[in-house]
């Protein structure tokens, strides 16, 4: 397992760990559907609930005293959230709000995901290996957001989602990455302006490190 902090990815949570895979639970869960910029907590809410996504995208973050909005995650289709109410969380310290229209999520009640982990070792096993991942990219994320210089930032995390994403072209020897995200979404992940974002793409691509298209960066050899 390597140290990304991003997301889970080469694991569909949702088809390993949803309730509607295990006959015993199918019919005591449901799915909530969403649109762009519903809320599906706040913080200080009751954290009675662990949710999956089956569509869209959602992000996850707090907001600082000063009215700024930290984001720490930003999830995809078969990812999971809320997941700290299994160790005892009573109240959320975070935030989940839908990011694209037709989002669509299973909820799984507290009382429910402690049976299920209960009943089966191998489910108990995956969830809390899980668990353990996302506290260690959270780690490794604040790591990174202490490098006072954008550009720094930004190689981090490109490097990062290599680990997650990434491929080496068998005739360039280049780091082929295909990743899921926005321009918006990476800006928010590493705490900076679009308009600075994209100046930093555009001198890495000067200096012929990397090639930036929508869902495909290539860092050169």
């Amino acid at each position: 397992m390597n140290n990304s902090i991003w997301f889970f990815d080469n694991i569909d949570v949702f088809q390993i760990l949803c309730p509607h895979k295990y006959k015993k639970y199918a019919k005591e869960h449901n799915f909530s559907f969403l649109k762009k910029s519903d809320y599906i907590y706040f913080e200080e809410d009751a954290a009675n609930k662990v949710f999956m996504i089956n569509h869209g995208k959602v992000k996850v973050g707090y907001t600082t005293e000063d009215g700024e909005e930290i984001i720490t995650a930003i999830l995809v289709k078969g990812q999971i959230f809320g997941e700290k109410a299994i160790l005892g969380e009573e109240k959320r310290n975070e935030f989940a709000q839908a990011l694209e229209n037709d989002t669509s999520i299973c909820i799984i009640k507290l009382d429910v995901m402690y049976e299920m982990l209960r009943n089966n070792n191998e489910f108990s096993l995956k969830i809390y290996k899980f668990i353990g991942y996302r506290f260690r990219k959270l780690e490794r994320r604040l790591q990174i957001m202490l490098f006072k210089d954008a550009k720094t930032r930004l190689l981090e995390f490109i490097k990062e989602l290599g680990e997650d994403y990434g491929f080496v072209n068998a005739i360039t020897g280049d780091k082929v990455i295909r990743h899921p995200y926005t321009q918006k979404d990476i800006a928010a992940l590493i705490g900076l302006s679009r308009p600075t974002l994209n100046v930093l793409i555009n001198e890495l691509q000067n200096e012929n490190v990397l090639t930036f298209e929508r869902k495909e960066i290539v860092l050169r050899k």
